[in-house]
């Protein structure tokens, strides 16, 4: 095994690494001015103890603990099984999320009961329609599987800054940075998804999801001056 696998395989070196992300967004989040607005409805539901579906693009990700507050209701992301895909879900696992690794050697068949008991124990669930590889900003029907076998409500969330970090990622992967004018936006897909859909119904569904999550993203990134 190759020194460097060796380092990147270290827990002691990936603790290290973990913790230095999530003081680094923390420190983003609390040195920049933002706003939040369409979050209401999402917070209600939760509260309440009804879960719910957030979905959102992977480029927008890094700031998910910031668009659900674990402390109104729990909630349970996807994450890649990967090594960056681990090292994401425990930043958010820091930051009061619970997660649910996705492996290829996983049937999706698996994946997804796991999913829908983790919502019948009453956890909301995120997932980025895009992730983990690909292509960016084209939604998989995963959320519209699920919605349509929980019932559960789905919410659309984005985050934007004026400025930020482009990561050279598939997705350009946006990170935050301190002292900048951000803004943090929810809003409820309003489609009902019927429990056994036509090929043509979920596609149309999957397309409908596609455009809202592109429209709230666009948005936040106007609100914030960016193009």
């Amino acid at each position: 095994m190759s020194l460097r696998k060796k380092i990147a395989d270290s827990n002691a070196f990936n603790n290290a690494v973990e913790g230095l992300i999530t003081a680094y967004v923390k420190f983003c989040y609390r040195t920049s001015r933002w706003s939040r607005s369409g979050f209401g409805p999402m917070e209600e539901l939760v509260e309440s103890g009804t879960p719910v579906i957030m979905v959102l693009w992977h480029q927008r990700l890094v700031m998910s603990p910031y668009l659900f507050d674990s402390s109104k209701g729990r909630i349970c992301t996807l994450t890649s099984a990967a090594r960056a895909g681990r090292l994401a879900g425990k930043v958010q696992e820091r930051m009061g999320f619970d997660t649910i690794p996705m492996s290829s050697r996983k049937r999706h068949v698996a994946l997804s009961r796991e999913v829908l008991r983790r919502i019948k124990a009453g956890s909301s669930v995120g997932i980025a329609a895009d992730g983990p590889r690909g292509p960016a900003r084209v939604s998989s029907s995963v959320p519209i599987i699920w919605a349509r076998s929980s019932g559960c409500r789905v919410f659309t969330i984005s985050f934007a800054q004026r400025r930020t970090l482009r990561l050279p990622t598939w997705d350009k992967q946006m990170f935050p940075v301190p002292f900048s004018r951000g803004v943090l936006m929810c809003r409820e897909w309003d489609q009902t998804v019927p429990r056994k859909p036509s090929p043509e119904q979920a596609e149309e569904l999957r397309l409908s999801l596609e455009a809202a999550l592109n429209q709230i993203t666009d948005d936040t990134d106007a609100a914030v001056g960016r193009s």
